[in-house]
């Protein structure tokens, strides 16, 4: 075999492998980029749920006690009387 087609046929040779070697390495990085997406959607949106029934579930469930009683008012938006303002601070300190 002639020697300079030798000399091409593994410098060629060697490229190819290094060519190999790094579409692995980008591969095995897309990989991994795609379960790190997934384990990060997961937490963004599981969190806030787990925070809610942490944190905010027992506030709600401790308010919603007083939204059995009559709403004085005559429209849905109206603004609480003293005496219904009073009656939720009385009922917030005893829970504590």
């Amino acid at each position: 075999m002639d020697p300079e087609l030798k000399r091409m046929l593994d410098e060629t040779h060697a490229l190819v492998k290094d060519n190999h070697r790094m579409l692995r390495a980008l591969r095995r990085y897309q990989i991994m980029g795609f379960f790190g997406k997934i384990v990060i959607w997961a937490i963004v949106l599981a969190l806030p749920l787990y925070l809610y029934q942490q944190y905010l579930g027992p506030l709600v469930s401790k308010f919603s006690a007083l939204s059995d009683a009559p709403i004085s008012g005559s429209g849905l938006f109206t603004l609480p009387t003293s005496a219904e303002l009073q009656k939720l601070i009385d009922s917030y300190k005893v829970g504590q």
